[in-house]
């Protein structure tokens, strides 16, 4: 299978991880952007391995996505610097005409650059000397070479960056147990942390290797400061395996919340209204087996345990709660809801817009029996 194959099929899972980055980098922009005037930044977007403007059927790709919403915005126009890269120079070659062709291009004041590099080390020192711009990064390799946590951690160290991307959970999970590939798993886990994983994965089922997999690169991000990582997960067209994840990892808990609701938006399925935070196409045509759990069920009982005695308000119980958890804003109010109709929780002000429960709703939870 050739480097491009996943791109050039045009996949609906390659569509959706567009709109993922897409949306985060506009609501990313629109917070960073007034802070960033302050200091006379400017602000960037880094697209590492960045392939051809379109897919076959002629879909746009992240690069110009982004590059769009750039020249539609005005202060975007004005601040934003985009940098492009692929080692393959027929990529590099079809992305340069591509973005020639857009319309505005010329207003942006900032003119796109285009690189011909391979990551590896010499980006990452270029990355670890210098500091830089508030930074949207997105690392998108076809397999895993020139992704490493050292990478990762380079372009998140400063103010205002984060980063997404993709990791090739199908190859990687192969990899782990491949002493040919050893020198790449080191990098991307760390070498102890890879080391362990491949003695933790031997007596393990298929679908808890790939937690344990997951919660392995979570742990990594976190040792170099990505406190917040939001994996979502990726199926194949027939829905029974995991093909990769993209991973969006920041230090800034706001960043975390606010791609929290845009993965839930593009999610296929839901449980009790709470995302899968996957793409799976097969969800359309099997909903009742994602119907199966109850999700906000176990949230009742969560809430109740966790916050007993407790009088506080919405955002609180949220800001407190959600973070590793799949929940979303929308979840905790439903709950809480339910839970003051069925009188458990006493809520305040009680007289409210039938169904609403504001963020400075206050609760008072009982304490435990």
């Amino acid at each position: 299978m050739s480097e491009n194959s996943f791109f050039d099929e045009s996949t609906e899972n390659s569509q959706v991880k567009a709109t993922i980055v897409a949306k985060y980098f506009w609501a990313w922009a629109k917070v960073i952007i007034p802070q960033a005037k302050k200091r006379g930044a400017k602000i960037a977007y880094i697209d590492l391995f960045s392939e051809p403007g379109r897919y076959k059927d002629g879909s746009k790709s992240t690069p110009l996505l982004i590059l769009e919403r750039a020249i539609a915005d005005p202060d975007m126009s004005r601040m934003l610097v985009t940098i492009f890269n692929d080692k393959d120079l027929n990529n590099i070659q079809s992305l340069q005409l591509v973005i020639n062709s857009l319309p505005g291009i010329n207003n942006l004041s900032n003119k796109p650059v285009i690189l011909n590099k391979e990551v590896g080390e010499e980006i990452i020192q270029a990355f670890e000397k210098i500091k830089l711009v508030p930074t949207l990064f997105f690392i998108d390799p076809w397999g895993y070479k020139g992704l490493s946590i050292r990478l990762i951690g380079s372009v998140i160290m400063n103010w205002g960056c984060d980063c997404l991307f993709f990791f090739n959970y199908n190859r990687i999970n192969m990899g782990l147990n491949n002493t040919a590939v050893k020198e790449h798993m080191n990098s991307l886990f760390g070498q102890e942390r890879a080391n362990s994983l491949q003695e933790q994965l031997q007596p393990l089922q298929p679908f808890e290797r790939e937690l344990t997999i997951v919660e392995a690169i979570c742990q990594a991000l976190k040792e170099i400061g990505g406190n917040y990582s939001l994996p979502f997960r990726f199926k194949n067209s027939k829905g029974n395996r995991t093909s990769h994840h993209l991973i969006f990892v920041s230090k800034n808990v706001l960043g975390y919340s606010i791609m929290k609701e845009i993965m839930a938006k593009e999610s296929s399925g839901t449980e009790q209204g709470v995302p899968s935070f996957e793409y799976n196409s097969a969800t359309m045509i099997q909903p009742l087996l994602f119907e199966l759990s109850r999700p906000l069920d176990e949230l009742e009982n969560m809430l109740m345990d966790e916050f007993a005695g407790q009088n506080m308000k919405m955002i609180e119980v949220y800001e407190q709660h959600h973070i590793g958890k799949r929940y979303i804003k929308k979840n905790y109010k439903d709950v809480l809801l339910k839970l003051e109709a069925q009188g458990k929780i006493t809520a305040y002000p009680s007289s409210r817009r039938k169904n609403t429960f504001g963020d400075d709703v206050r609760i008072n939870f009982p304490p435990k029996q």
